[in-house]
């Protein structure tokens, strides 16, 4: 069994892809947050917070899932594995809010 660094499979490298979205999208919005800006009472209160913290979630998830079918298609990327985790857990993050709102 080998193990590689890069991936070989479309989906994993569109994980990968993927993950690589959700930190740009989410170092914007950090960005935003560190010149002043603040949330209101809802989600879309702010859109200059909320557009790119919702692409970085969508981007997070479809890197699990992308990277789940890579995985089951017989991926073996060390990169694939990681971004496919840190999805697993953006993932649990967001069906979190969703059905535990606060």
């Amino acid at each position: 069994m080998k193990i590689n660094i890069a991936p070989k499979t479309i989906f994993g490298k569109i994980s990968l892809i993927s993950i690589i979205f959700f930190f740009m999208f989410f170092i914007i919005f950090l960005l935003f947050i560190w010149s002043g800006e603040r949330g209101g009472d809802t989600f879309f209160s702010n859109l200059k917070l909320t557009i790119p913290f919702l692409f970085s979630a969508i981007a997070g998830i479809f890197s699990f899932f992308n990277g789940m079918i890579s995985i089951l298609k017989k991926e073996k990327s060390i990169l694939v594995f990681l971004s496919t985790l840190l999805g697993f857990l953006i993932f649990l993050f967001v069906l979190g809010e969703i059905l535990f709102p606060h």
